[in-house]
């Protein structure tokens, strides 16, 4: 049986790595079509701009907001106007999915660089294309991982600590579909079985969530830089990217994925959805109750969401969960990599039932 592991051409992580981003992006290219997020574009460009401007010609444009098939078009066709010969995408998680995308479309490098640790798409070979609503199309999967992915930690460290915690919400999820992908010897990304570094470090990314993630998110709320958060920041970014994507995905980010259909969901984040699809999934793998309380600990530690009210779904009706439950195991989607046959009933009653232990649990029952 064949394995295959992915992973980026080269990480950089640390307080004021943004300072050498020029340096950096120069082996890949000498001009750079910058994708910045609207708060980048608006608040962060003094950090870097004239760094890079010494070290390469750049280009900048401003990411509209989502991850669509047409965002994406409308940037190919300003980089080939340009002649543009590596994009840099920088900010959060679809600012850094269309920079790949656009990249992988113009067949040239791609530098990635997260300003927060929110989600595990900086490092992959993955883009995540949303309708221009924001409702989960499908997954873009391209010929390469990013050439470099380049993390500023004071940076993170500045920006609120909720995308920090929604990205642990993501990370979190790691570990769980790597094991239900090995058990049933399911595909990962690359279509191969992953490999025994891909199942080691989603194992470590999990520990190192439930050993560091509190005091991070501490860290964090106090913008500071210890080692705690540069652990979880690594965990997020780097464990979560490798470990997801070379150990593959299965019920967790499938249930996210359904819950993307319901409009409220639309405020949150990512990774705090993705944190109800990881509870969920426990209670439909059947996990120990121990190992069950350990993860609703953690989230309630951090601040995770651990019912579907804290996810904007308090009103929530059953039809609207079946509707969830049915998109979650629509054909292909990575909720069949568990090793057991998954129906929409079976993810139905296990909402159900994670929402009424979370709420359980707010009750101090």
């Amino acid at each position: 049986m064949k394995s295959t592991t992915l992973f980026p051409g080269r990480y950089v992580q640390g307080v004021d790595a943004l300072k050498q981003l020029g340096k950096e992006v120069s082996r890949l290219g000498d001009h750079a079509f910058v994708i910045c997020d609207p708060f980048v574009y608006e608040n962060l460009l003094s950090d870097f701009k004239s760094e890079m401007e010494g070290a390469i010609n750049i280009s900048l444009e401003k990411f509209e907001g989502e991850c669509s098939d047409e965002e994406i078009a409308r940037l190919v066709s300003a980089a080939k106007q340009l002649k543009v010969n590596v994009v840099v995408g920088v900010g959060g998680g679809k600012t850094l999915d269309t920079a790949k995308a656009v990249a992988h479309e113009l067949k040239i490098p791609v530098a990635i660089v997260p300003t927060i640790a929110s989600t595990d798409a900086p490092c992959s070979a993955l883009s995540v294309i949303y309708t221009p609503q924001g409702e989960f199309k499908r997954y873009l999967i391209l010929d390469k991982n990013p050439d470099l992915v380049l993390v500023d930690t004071k940076v993170v460290a500045n920006a609120p600590a909720r995308f920090l915690v929604a990205g642990m919400g993501d990370a979190l999820a790691t570990w769980f579909e790597a094991e239900s992908c090995k058990q049933s010897h399911a595909g990962n990304m690359s279509g191969d079985v992953g490999s025994m570094t891909a199942y080691a470090l989603a194992k470590l990314c999990f520990e190192t969530l439930l050993e560091y993630g509190f005091e991070a998110k501490m860290a964090c709320e106090a913008k500071s830089v210890v080692p705690a958060l540069e652990h979880v920041v690594e965990a997020n970014t780097l464990l979560s990217g490798l470990g997801f994507e070379s150990g593959g995905l299965a019920a967790a980010h499938a249930i996210h994925n359904g819950l993307t259909a319901l409009q409220p969901t639309h405020a949150y984040f990512h990774g705090e959805k993705v944190a109800i699809g990881t509870l969920a999934s426990l209670i439909l793998t059947d996990k120990d109750r121990n190992v069950i309380d350990q993860v609703f600990s953690f989230c309630e530690s951090v601040g995770l969401p651990t019912t579907l009210a804290d996810i904007g779904l308090k009103e929530v009706t059953d039809e609207e969960l079946m509707r969830v439950a049915t998109l979650a195991c629509a054909e292909g989607e990575t909720i069949h990599n568990e090793p057991f046959p998954v129906t929409p009933s079976k993810v139905f009653y296990a909402l159900k039932t994670m929402d009424a232990i979370g709420n359980s649990r707010k009750a101090g029952k």
